[in-house]
C-alpha cells in the first residue's frame, strides 16, 4: 500500500490517464479521490460516472450529451458528463461494463480529446483528466473480445492494482480504528471496544467484500450491540459465513453448513426458473399454434416449414412479460431472468417500443 501511495504522489500532478483495478470494495474510489485532490485540477469539478449503471442505449448520450431532436425524448439539448467535467476530472467507474460501440468513442477522447454529442455534426473538445476503475480482468476481457485492446492499452498508462484486504491483513487493525472512530464521532455514540479474541477473529477473517464489508460489519456491531464491549461470540454472530476454529489447533477452517444449504437453494432456484421458462415456452408455442389455425381447421405456417422463428418466440415472451407487469421493464426483466440493459436492447432490436 505504501508503494501505491508513492505512485499516487508521482502521477497525481500530471494529466496522465490512470486505471485502478482490484476486487469490489478494496477502495478504488479512495485512490481516485486522492489522485484528484493532489492534482492541479483539484479546485475544478470531479464528475463520477458508474458506467455499469447506465443502460446501453443511453450511455453515449449520458457521456457526451445530445442535441435537441436527436431522438424522440430529446426535447432540449443536454450536456454530457465530459462537458460537465471540463477543466476537471472524470472518473469512469466500472469501465469494463461499457459497450464496444461506446469504447470506440472513449478511445477518441483519450487520443485527441474530441467527442461528439449525439445528433451533432461538429466535434467538441474535452479538457479533462480521465481516471478509470474496474473489478474485471480487462486483459481477459480483451482476449474474449468483450473489451477493445487499443482502449485497454491506452487506459493503462498507469495501472494501480489494489490488493484485496486478505492479502494485507496488517492493515485491518488500522481500518478498524479509523472506521470505529469516524462512525462514533459522526453518530455521537459510545463504544466500549473489542476483546483480544474479537480482534483476532476480525484479523483472521478473509473479508471477501474487502473494506466495504469490514465497514458494514463494524457499523452493524456498534449499533445493534448498543456500543457494548464486543467479545468473540459477538463477532461470530456477524461473521456467520464461516466457522472459526481455535488458532492453537492450526486446523483448516471448515465452511459452515449453511453455505452448502445456500448453494443447494441456488441450484434448486435455477432449476425452478428453467422449468418456468420451459412451461412458458410451451404456452407460447401452443398459443401460436391455436392462433394460426384458420376457419377450415388447418394451420397457417409462420414459416414455410411450419415452425416459429426464434425472434418471434422471443418477441412474444418479452411482450407477455411486459403486459403482465404493465410495461414495467424492471419487473419484466426480473421475470425473464435478464438484466434491464439486455431487455432494453431486445426491445430496441425487436422494435417492440414502436
Amino acid at each position: 500500500m505504501q508503494e501505491i501511495v508513492d505512485v499516487v504522489r508521482q502521477v497525481a500532478p500530471t494529466d496522465i490517464t490512470v486505471l485502478i483495478t482490484g476486487e469490489s470494495g478494496v477502495g478504488k474510489e479512495v485512490i481516485m479521490n486522492a489522485l484528484h485532490a493532489a492534482s492541479r485540477r483539484s479546485k475544478k469539478s470531479l464528475v463520477i460516472v458508474n458506467c455499469g449503471a447506465i443502460p446501453e442505449g443511453l450511455i453515449e448520450s449520458e457521456l457526451f450529451g445530445h442535441e435537441k431532436g436527436s431522438f424522440t425524448s430529446a426535447v432540449d439539448a443536454r450536456k454530457g458528463y465530459f462537458e460537465l467535467a471540463d477543466s476537471g476530472t472524470i472518473f469512469l467507474d466500472e469501465i469494463g461494463e461499457t459497450p464496444l460501440s461506446t469504447q470506440v468513442k472513449l478511445l477518441r477522447v483519450l487520443e485527441n480529446g474530441e467527442y461528439m454529442r449525439v445528433g451533432a455534426s461538429v466535434p467538441r473538445k474535452a479538457d479533462v483528466r480521465i481516471i478509470a476503475a474496474t473489478n474485471k480482468n480487462l486483459e481477459y476481457e480483451v482476449q474474449q473480445k468483450r473489451f477493445r485492446a487499443d482502449l485497454y492499452f491506452r487506459l493503462r498508462s498507469v495501472n494501480i492494482v489494489i490488493p484485496p484486504l486478505r492479502n494485507r491483513r496488517e492493515d485491518i487493525p488500522l481500518f478498524v480504528d479509523q472506521i470505529v472512530r469516524e462512525f462514533t464521532e459522526k453518530n455521537n455514540v459510545e463504544f466500549a471496544g473489542f476483546s483480544d479474541e474479537a480482534s483476532n477473529l476480525l484479523l483472521d477473517y478473509d473479508w471477501p467484500g474487502n473494506v466495504r464489508e469490514l465497514r458494514n460489519v463494524l457499523e452493524s456491531m456498534i449499533v445493534l450491540e448498543n456500543g457494548k464491549h464486543i467479545g468473540g461470540d459477538d463477532v461470530r454472530k456477524y461473521l456467520h459465513t464461516r466457522r472459526f476454529e481455535s488458532s492453537e489447533r492450526n486446523l483448516p477452517v471448515r465452511v459452515n453448513k449453511t453455505v452448502e444449504q445456500a448453494e443447494r437453494e441456488l441450484i434448486y432456484r435455477a432449476l425452478l426458473e428453467l422449468k418456468t421458462n420451459i412451461v412458458e415456452l410451451k404456452e407460447v408455442i401452443t398459443h401460436q399454434t391455436l392462433s394460426n389455425t384458420n376457419g377450415n381447421g388447418s394451420r397457417e405456417t409462420v414459416e414455410a416449414n411450419g415452425t416459429q422463428t426464434l425472434d418471434e418466440m422471443e418477441r412474444r415472451m418479452i411482450m407477455n412479460a411486459l403486459d403482465r407487469h404493465r410495461r414495467n421493464r424492471r419487473l419484466a426483466a426480473k421475470e425473464l431472468n435478464i438484466s434491464e440493459r439486455t431487455l432494453y436492447r431486445k426491445i430496441k432490436d425487436l422494435k417492440l417500443g414502436e
